[in-house]
């Protein structure tokens, strides 16, 4: 999904923050108040959620295998061999 918008509204219990794609594609996260206090913050957190949920940065979708993986991006060492394997 290649990021298009990202939409904010604030509602009685918290933030909705919508990721919309250029292919109409979307991710919603419900950020509940005390979490943000403005639309910055919301979209900050809701970021953070969704990294939180995904593999981003696995191999295989299992947990990272040290810390640099855990956080990077997913794209450092897409060719490294994982630990403990030998050729």
């Amino acid at each position: 999904m290649h990021l298009l918008e990202t939409k904010v509204a604030h509602g009685t219990t918290g933030w909705q923050v919508d990721f919309v794609g250029d292919d109409g594609e979307a991710v919603s996260i419900k950020v509940a108040e005390g979490h943000a206090a403005n639309e910055v913050e919301a979209i900050d957190h809701a970021k953070e959620l969704m990294v939180q949920l995904t593999a981003y940065g696995t191999r295989g979708g299992g947990r990272s295998i040290n810390s640099y993986d855990a956080a990077s991006n997913g794209n450092f060492d897409d060719d490294a061999p994982i630990l403990d394997t030998s050729h």
